[in-house]
């Protein structure tokens, strides 16, 4: 199998969590076997590690999922330069200054999702925009419809993740912007967060 198989293989587990060879071979037309040898191949690399999840009678079934390594694959933009500059700052303003750097942050962002979501009605236009702009962005960001109506906004990625992991008020602003961004009436609630453990980062979007 090609490296292209490969980096799409890593990218379907980076965005679709743990699967089994069966669904991914389905997902890549290719047959089981192959993509157990690719599996076997990027385990040695570090990249997978599986777990064998039993439901009911017979055979545990066997789920595929990326590594801290793995996930490394999709690396942060300038991560180092970004903790280093957010250290200075702290060191030469202070928290307070920090603060003001992210709120500095958080009102440009805001101008540039009002500009674009600006004359959407709808709520899932606005929150399909929003996946749009954050996607562009590198957070792999997608959305979709649960069977209550809800809406889902799923980051697959966070190209600034260890940037928020020393400065978590980065994540504390962009969930005041969704919701600013939404509208008023519009709960937003964070029901995944990656530095708390997840593979992702989701918010569960609803209408009053």
């Amino acid at each position: 199998m090609s490296d292209t198989t490969t980096d799409r293989i890593l990218f379907r587990l980076k965005t679709r969590g743990p699967e089994s060879i069966a669904v991914l071979g389905k997902a890549f037309g290719v047959t089981s076997e192959a993509v157990r040898q690719l599996l076997v191949k990027l385990e040695s690399e570090g990249l997978v590690s599986y777990a064998d999840q039993r439901a009911g009678r017979g055979r545990p079934r066997r789920l595929w999922r990326l590594t801290e390594t793995g996930h490394a694959r999709f690396p942060d933009r300038h991560a180092d330069l970004t903790i280093g500059l957010l250290d200075a700052v702290r060191a030469e303003f202070g928290e307070a200054g920090l603060d003001r750097l992210i709120a500095r942050r958080e009102s440009d962002q805001r101008q540039i999702y009002q500009t674009a979501t600006e004359g959407l009605t709808r709520l899932e236009d606005r929150v399909a925009r929003l996946a749009e702009l954050r996607a562009h962005e590198g957070y792999m960001a997608e959305w979709r419809r649960e069977d209550d109506g809800s809406l889902i906004l799923i980051e697959n990625h966070c190209p600034v993740c260890a940037a928020a992991a020393k400065c978590q008020n980065l994540c504390r602003s962009e969930l005041a912007i969704f919701r600013e961004i939404l509208g008023d009436g519009v709960s937003v609630e964070r029901i995944d967060h990656m530095l708390a453990g997840a593979r992702r980062c989701a918010y569960r979007v609803t209408a009053a």
